[in-house]
């Protein structure tokens, strides 16, 4: 079982899939949205959480103040569990969940309902090689407001991911052996 760091969720439990995912742990939330927090790309943003797993990265970011949050789930099992998590948080007002491959989501325009959007979460299976990761990655740019921020967890072992085209790396944060990786605009 895993919960929500902070906000106004803060402390609720979250379901978890099964076998296949791993959940961001309570730590590197935490850090993860002091970052964001700071970088001021939380509060009001309009979010896309792909490969969400339990959603647990997009809960928190409604949890603290995102406007929407769309959690983008290719396996339905993955995806029934973010719907359970939004329907025990009642929040169903501002998280929708998308059965889809993040990777065709973002090879598109972005024509989700929320269109462009200020914070992009993507958590791969640790196992995805960055090659496989590369392809998702060339859409990001064009998936960004002016000041979105991309987010990129990866397990230190994977090594830095490809830059996508279009954005900036800024300063990674290690956490054990999870590093997060942040973009921006060029």
């Amino acid at each position: 079982m895993s919960r929500i760091v902070a906000g106004k969720y803060g402390g609720r439990s979250l379901r978890v899939p099964g076998s296949g995912t791993r959940p961001t742990s309570e730590r590197v939330r935490e850090a993860l949205f002091s970052r964001l927090e700071h970088l001021g790309v939380v509060n009001g943003a309009r979010v896309l959480d792909g490969y969400a797993g339990s959603g647990a990265l997009g809960l928190e970011a409604a949890s603290r103040g995102a406007r929407h949050v769309t959690l983008v789930e290719k396996n339905p099992q993955a995806a029934a569990v973010c719907r359970a998590n939004v329907a025990a948080l009642r929040a169903g007002a501002e998280v929708s969940v998308l059965v889809a491959d993040i990777g065709g989501v973002l090879a598109g325009p972005p024509n989700l309902p929320i269109g462009p959007v200020d914070l992009l979460l993507l958590d791969p299976p640790y196992e995805v090689a960055n090659t496989q990761l590369a392809t998702v990655l060339a859409g990001t740019a064009q998936w960004l407001t002016d000041t979105g921020v991309l987010v990129v967890e990866r397990a230190a072992r994977s090594g830095e991911p490809p830059l996508p085209p279009g954005l900036r790396a800024l300063k990674p944060k290690k956490y054990g052996d999870t590093v997060i990786y942040f973009y921006e605009h060029a």
